[in-house]
């Protein structure tokens, strides 16, 4: 039996499939959200749509291969017709907070090379201001004591992700910083801010690129489109 946020989840990831065509090349977005998602393609797939996807994650492409979901990379294609993602924060101009499960940077070079991105989300990440959840900064590991000292005097408190007593490591071997801001009332002041600093590799903070968001909810799906 699925939990109702499992429920409003995969509401959302199924909705987001219909936008999907045949012959589209798409990209994999990371994250519990994304799980439901690549199911439903998974069985798309099977019923004879033809689509590629370019997955986000190693996780992401774990569950493509065994969804029997056809797969490539930026080697053979230079564009995407549509990525579908998940999100940590979403606020009313649909920048988000991405990077509770460290695939950021890959996440972020997917949606960016995406003619068009979709996020799916349950609606308990609808914020009006993003900054609760804690911004995700990837770091290179070297020296990443003053790096996070650098983005402290930027009126945060960074903290060293870590998983099973060991320091996380990114699929790109970097190092996570988890960054308390409370409130990000500018958030591309900050990503610009953050990515002039030494030893940021990049941010959680994905501004002006999102066209479509649909919400899981108990009574319905939402599907808001940013105004244009």
């Amino acid at each position: 039996m699925l939990s109702s946020t499992d429920m409003r989840k995969k509401a959302a990831a199924e909705k987001a499939a219909e936008f999907i065509q045949d012959g589209m090349t798409i990209g994999l977005g990371s994250g519990s959200t994304v799980y439901w998602l690549i199911q439903r393609i998974g069985e798309l797939v099977e019923q004879g749509l033809a689509v590629r996807g370019i997955p986000s994650s190693i996780r992401t492409e774990g569950w493509a291969k065994e969804c029997k979901i056809p797969l490539t990379d930026f080697s053979q294609v230079q564009s995407l017709d549509l990525a579908i993602d998940g999100a940590d924060e979403i606020d009313p101009n649909f920048n988000l907070t991405k990077g509770g499960g460290g695939s950021l940077l890959r996440e972020k070079l997917v949606d960016a090379h995406a003619k068009k991105l979709i996020i799916i989300a349950d609606e308990s990440k609808i914020v009006p201001t993003l900054g609760k959840f804690p911004l995700p900064v990837e770091v290179v590991p070297f020296g990443w004591e003053v790096t996070a000292q650098s983005i402290a005097n930027l009126g945060a408190t960074p903290q060293l992700r870590m998983r099973d007593g060991n320091v996380f490591v990114s699929n790109n071997g970097n190092y996570i910083l988890d960054c308390h801001f409370q409130t990000i009332a500018n958030p591309a002041e900050l990503h610009n801010q953050l990515k002039l600093l030494l030893g940021v590799v990049e941010t959680g903070l994905f501004i002006g690129m999102t066209d479509t968001v649909i919400i899981g909810g108990d009574e319905q799906i939402k599907v808001l489109h940013k105004n244009k």
